[in-house]
This record gives C-alpha cells, sequence and structure tokens, in this order.
C-alpha cells in the first residue's frame, strides 16, 4: 500500500565543482529526492525559468552569475521556491546578504550530508504545512458546518460497510448519486478514516470551474504562461501533495482534462501551465457525480478508459426518499447544524417529523438541511410543527403522491405522478426537473410525452 509521502523535493543543485555536483547527483537521489544539477549561476536560471523547484541549493561564488545573484532572480521568477546558499568563504556579510534576500539557510562547506538532509527536512516541513494552510483556507470558504455521515438504515449501513473496507486503502473511489444526497460527505469521510487523514482534503467542484481555466486551477500554471497569469501558480494536485483531492461532478471535466486526468492516473505526474518538465505529486483521487457516466461512455461524452481508472472502487448513495428510517436523526443533525450548536432538545415536534417523513425529497439531505434552517428561523426558538415548515411541505401528507393503503397503483403510475410532481414544483422548469430526478433532459422530455399519450388514451 502506498503511503503519502511528503518529504520528497525537487531540488535544483548549482556549483562550478564537478566532484560535488557528481556527489549531489548521487546522494539526493538516495535520500529520495529529484535532482537537477547545473555547473553555474547562468544555467540555474534557465532551468528554473522552465520548470518548478522546492528548493535549490546555490553555491555563493559561481563563474558568471553569483548564488546571491541566482537567488535575488528566483525570488522574483518562482517566489515559492526556498533557497539554501552554500559557501567555502563564509564572511557575516554575506551571511547577512542572503537573509535579507529571504534565504531558507546558509550553510558553509564543506557541509556534511546530515546538515544539509536536516535543512532539506525543514524545507519539506514547510512545503507540508503550507499546504495544509492553502487547503484548509479552501475548506474555510465552502464549509457549511461539519459535515459527517448520518444514519442508521439499512442502505447508509451497507454505504457505511464499504467506507470502512476501501478508506485504509489508496484506490480510487467513484461516488455516485442524485444531486445532494452527501457524495462530499463520503468523500470526506474516506479522507478521515485513511492513512492520510492528517493531509488536505481538497475538494473542487468541477462543474463550477471555467473551462478556459480547468487545466491551470488543477495542474498550476508559470508566471507568464497565459494573458492574466501574473505569478507562479500551485495546482490543487500539488495542494493536495499527501492528502486527498475530491473531483464532484468529474462528468462535467472537458474531454482534453479527462486524456490529463488519466495521465496522471497512470504516472502520478502533473506539470504546471507553461513549463516542459513534470514532477510527482502523492495524491489519492476520489472522484463523484450525479450523471451515467456509462451513458456518457455510451455516447463518447466520457473516456471509457478513465471510467473505469476512477472506479476502482464504486459507492451508490441512495435518495433521502429510499432511507425514511434516517429521515427524524438527520433533521434534528441538521436543526442542530443550523441552530449553531445551541440545545434544539425537543424543538422538532412529532407532527413536524411526519410531515417531513411523507415528502419525497427531490433535492434530498441538501433540501432538508435548507428546510431545517427555514424552520428554526421561522419558529424563533418556539417548538417547530407542520406550520413552520415551507409552503410546499405543510400538508405533505395529503399532498403524497403514494396512495393509501386502499389503493394500488402500479410503479409506471408511481413514476408518471412523481415527475408530473416534481415538475409543477420546478413550475415547469424543465432542465431543473431532470436534474433533481438524475435523469438527462432527453429521458424527462420521453417520459412526459408518454404521460401525456397515456392521459390521451384515458380521456
Amino acid at each position: 500500500m502506498a503511503t503519502a509521502d511528503c518529504t520528497k523535493l525537487r531540488i535544483l543543485f548549482a556549483d562550478d565543482e564537478k566532484p560535488l555536483r557528481e556527489l549531489m547527483r548521487l546522494e539526493l537521489p538516495r535520500l529520495g529526492h529529484d535532482v537537477t544539477v547545473c555547473d553555474d549561476g547562468r544555467c540555474a536560471l534557465d532551468v528554473i525559468e522552465k520548470a518548478s523547484f522546492d528548493v535549490a541549493l546555490l553555491d555563493i561564488r559561481m563563474p558568471g552569475l553569483s548564488g546571491i545573484e541566482v537567488l535575488k532572480r528566483i525570488k522574483e521568477v518562482a517566489p515559492e521556491t526556498e533557497v539554501v546558499l552554500l559557501t567555502g568563504h563564509a564572511t557575516v556579510e554575506t551571511a547577512v546578504e542572503s537573509l535579507r534576500y529571504h534565504a531558507f539557510d546558509y550553510l558553509t562547506k564543506p557541509c556534511k550530508m546530515a546538515e544539509l538532509e536536516a535543512v532539506l527536512h525543514r524545507v519539506a516541513e514547510k512545503r507540508a504545512l503550507l499546504n495544509k494552510t492553502i487547503a484548509l483556507e479552501n475548506r474555510l470558504r465552502t464549509a457549511e458546518g461539519q459535515p459527517r455521515l448520518v444514519g442508521g438504515s439499512k442502505p447508509m449501513q451497507r454505504v457505511a460497510d464499504i467506507i470502512a473496507k476501501v478508506a485504509p486503502t489508496d484506490s480510487t473511489v467513484l461516488v455516485l448519486g442524485e444531486t445532494g444526497t452527501g457524495k462530499e460527505v463520503v468523500a470526506r469521510t474516506l479522507h478521515e478514516q485513511s492513512q492520510r487523514s492528517s493531509m488536505p482534503f481538497v475538494p473542487v467542484n468541477c462543474g463550477a470551474l471555467p473551462e478556459h481555466l480547468v487545466e491551470s486551477e488543477l495542474f498550476g500554471h508559470r508566471k507568464g504562461a497565459f494573458t492574466g497569469a501574473d505569478q507562479n501558480r500551485k495546482g490543487l494536485f500539488e495542494v493536495a501533495n499527501g492528502g486527498t483531492l475530491f473531483l464532484d461532478e468529474v462528468g462535467e471535466l472537458p474531454k482534453s482534462m479527462q486524456a490529463k486526468l488519466l495521465r496522471f492516473l497512470e504516472s502520478g505526474e502533473v506539470r504546471r501551465v507553461g513549463e516542459n518538465e513534470p514532477f510527482r505529486v502523492d495524491v489519492r483521487v476520489l472522484c463523484a457525480t450525479n450523471r451515467g457516466l456509462r451513458d456518457m461512455v455510451a455516447d463518447d461524452d466520457f473516456r471509457e478508459d478513465l471510467y473505469f481508472r476512477i472506479n476502482t472502487f464504486e459507492i451508490e448513495l441512495p435518495g433521502l426518499r429510499e432511507r425514511p428510517d434516517d429521515i427524524a436523526t438527520l433533521a434534528e443533525h441538521l436543526l442542530m447544524r443550523a441552530a449553531k450548536g445551541k440545545d434544539i432538545s425537543g424543538l422538532l415536534t412529532p407532527e413536524a417529523i411526519d410531515a417531513l417523513k411523507t415528502y419525497t425529497w427531490p433535492g434530498n439531505v441538501r433540501e432538508l438541511a435548507n428546510v431545517m434552517e427555514y424552520a428554526y428561523i421561522v419558529s424563533g426558538g418556539e417548538p417547530i410543527g407542520p406550520d413552520h415548515l415551507p409552503g410546499h411541505l405543510r400538508g405533505a401528507a395529503s399532498n403524497s403522491i403514494f396512495p393509501p393503503a386502499s389503493q394500488t397503483l402500479s410503479l409506471h403510475e408511481l413514476e408518471m405522478q412523481y415527475i408530473v410532481r416534481v415538475l409543477d414544483q420546478n413550475e415547469g422548469n424543465k432542465p431543473e426537473t431532470a436534474k433533481q430526478l438524475g435523469i438527462s433532459l432527453k429521458t424527462l422530455y420521453n417520459k412526459l410525452n408518454l404521460i401525456n399519450e397515456t392521459n390521451s388514451l384515458a380521456g
């Protein structure tokens, strides 16, 4: 099983002494790092303007350009690269000058490999902490409380069992389910139960990324790679190094990016836009979608090889209407979130719970969360009854699409009634209705035509 390795660094080493260059060419990979070796400062600048490095080890006295001059230029073109200066002629002046230009450290030659290894370990720790910070900021921008899996129904027990088995591995997982069923919660749970739990969890909604910026967002870019790229930028794969990247709505990725995602899954390498050299990152990828990827493969809208690569394991989340036994528990959990931790004991009345259980929940758990927030605000802290629920839930029992026990409907008749119900709730908006039903717009039109034909025959 692969484990997260965040101590591996991409190192640029520049020194005019050939024996030292050859030593580093051998020793740095032995320590687990990737190394590029240069024999002078000019070569170092040429290389760093074409590729990304975590750290540059620079001799201060080199022909052409000194290590200090290279340091200053690196901080202009690649400020995220840490620089460690090496010198056989240490003086207070050179030490002060190196620190003035934000060198990470300053070592006197000949330095022991143990000393260099200790400095590189501190660089790796700093970069890991920075990635965690970026990931946390990303998470806080989108967080709505701390989500967790809630429910003891049989469908959710099956989900929990699969999570327990696959979470400790590094296998790719495809989470399927309608909009609002909690696919990101499953992905976070997989991460938290994995060996990567102390490292970043980075969620990204592929459907929300502008098509012309998808590659830059995922893989990063070099300054000047395209109009508006005014500085180097890490991609989300790099931010997630050592942890988990969650690609929500993966079916929305354009075909060109599907190929690049497949390449990463096969090689573990990413390449920033505007750079020639790829580099490796250690990232577990989890994907989710509410679309039928098999149908998309058949329609040539999704790569078949990528489909088989991302669904080593599939976890299919049930809709909320398929797990009515969980509604009361979920409602209380979401009410507590809406109350921001205040005591809600006894706030949700049995009558309100009955109304919630009767409703069909086309928007699933996300819709229930919104309903609980609405009810908490409207009730003003008083016990929540049916009158505190949104209008379309009031009297849900009398408006249910499900027949009374004395009446029996076929599955086809129930489906027709449910489609009409959701269409009415969306005021005739067919694209939104198709999205909530988890079917294509074409399929919705076909079903509506069938309903109209059935009604015409009945008339």
